[in-house]
């Protein structure tokens, strides 16, 4: 039963893995060398444009010699899908959120983003669940950890975040 258990345990994958390995042709056929811009879009450009700005594709310039360490690959322009009033929005702040792009890939790798004014489906972000009200001897156990702590603000702060972690754990529930 325990090699039983041990190859069960050494099958069984993440389904990021999977699906991102799925995915992956796919991206590359548009220019992204993997998923990951495309599933953290919406953490990578903000609240402002992740539901409402779409990534399509990546246009990497030609290079004659790819094995010349000397120059590094030139920026890729990033083409997105928007709709006409966030399009305006979006090419005032191109700065901004080329940066934020720049920062998840580590490096220059967008130069330019070209909008195409298309209609996008906007996801609605998920609701959080609602958590489980804290009882009386929880609430007590929380403010005995935190009473500590002699900054107001952080004090609250990991308090709330306390409360939080406490009720999602299905264990502790009374």
């Amino acid at each position: 039963m325990k090699a039983n258990q041990k190859r069960r345990q050494r099958d069984a994958k993440p389904l990021a893995d999977l699906v991102g390995k799925a995915m992956t042709p796919a991206c590359r056929k548009r220019g992204f060398a993997s998923v990951d811009i495309v599933a953290s879009w919406a953490e990578i450009v903000g609240e402002r444009y992740g539901t409402r700005v779409q990534p399509d594709r990546l246009i990497w310039p030609r290079r004659p010699d790819l094995t010349d360490p000397e120059h590094p690959p030139e920026p890729a322009t990033l083409v997105v899908h928007t709709d006409g009033a966030t399009a305006l929005l979006l090419t005032h702040e191109t700065p901004q959120v080329l940066e934020r792009i720049n920062t998840f890939y580590g490096w220059a790798a967008i130069g330019r983003i070209k909008v195409l004014q298309k209609p996008v489906l906007a996801k609605q972000p998920e609701k959080p669940k609602s958590l489980r009200p804290l009882t009386n001897s929880e609430e007590e156990r929380l403010a005995g950890h935190v009473e500590g702590v002699e900054n107001d603000r952080l004090r609250e702060a990991l308090k709330k975040l306390g409360a939080q972690v406490i009720a999602r754990n299905t264990d502790n529930a009374a």
